[in-house]
């Protein structure tokens, strides 16, 4: 079973436009990728329409409806906060070990399987785990291939770099960083990708315009 695991260095970054955007390249070349996002916060029916699930749901050529999230998403959160932050709200949890079982049993039925974690490596989903540990459980079972996506913003080299070392911590080498353009950033794009490639120890690094097209799906010949 091969999984794609798009995590970040933060939120906000360009996740989904990322998983969303390898999920119709890998579509289009024949491979039946399914794409899931398990946990999701700052979702209701009203912020539905533009949310990271509509936007896999639309990849994957289903249904963009309110009652097709759950199929994408199995927790979902009103708060737009941290998971563990947002399910304290509703007076929820997420379970680790069923958030785990729910991803390897999603790859059973789906290979390849693409999911989307939520924010950035380190976010916690409960008061123990963070989406770290959440990947590392997973890759006990399944084949994980992660895929770093960051952005382009003052800052963002220090916070990609930790991320990459984060990730090689717990022996999740990404297959490649993917630095999505952040909107507005006054940081030279070009140099940004330039210095991220110098120090990511031999990890490929895409350009990807904000907009934008790159070819993810070469990472991925599956």
């Amino acid at each position: 079973m091969t999984v794609i695991f798009v995590t970040s260095s933060g939120t906000e970054i360009g996740k989904t436009y990322v998983s969303a955007l390898l999920t119709r390249q890998l579509r289009k070349k024949g491979v039946p990728v399914r794409a899931i996002k398990p946990v999701v916060s700052g979702l209701d029916e009203t912020t539905f329409p533009e949310s990271d699930p509509a936007a896999l749901l639309a990849a994957m050529d289903e249904d963009v409806v309110y009652e097709n999230a759950a199929r994408v998403s199995h927790w979902r959160f009103r708060a737009a906060l941290s998971p563990d932050m947002a399910a304290r709200r509703e007076g929820a949890t997420i379970p680790f070990e069923e958030l785990v079982g729910h991803c390897v049993e999603a790859a059973g039925k789906d290979d390849p399987l693409l999911i989307e974690g939520v924010g950035g490596v380190a976010v916690p989903l409960d008061d123990t785990h963070t989406v770290l540990d959440w990947m590392q459980a997973l890759e006990a079972h399944v084949f994980i291939s992660p895929l770093l996506v960051v952005g382009s913003y003052l800052g963002t080299i220090s916070h990609t770099l930790t991320a990459l070392e984060s990730l090689r911590a717990r022996k999740l080498d990404p297959r490649a960083i993917v630095v999505s353009e952040t909107p507005g950033s006054e940081v030279s794009f070009e140099e940004t990708v330039e210095t991220i490639a110098r120090f990511a120890g031999g990890t490929p690094v895409i350009a990807l315009p904000r907009g934008g097209e790159a070819d993810l799906a070469a990472l991925y010949p599956l």
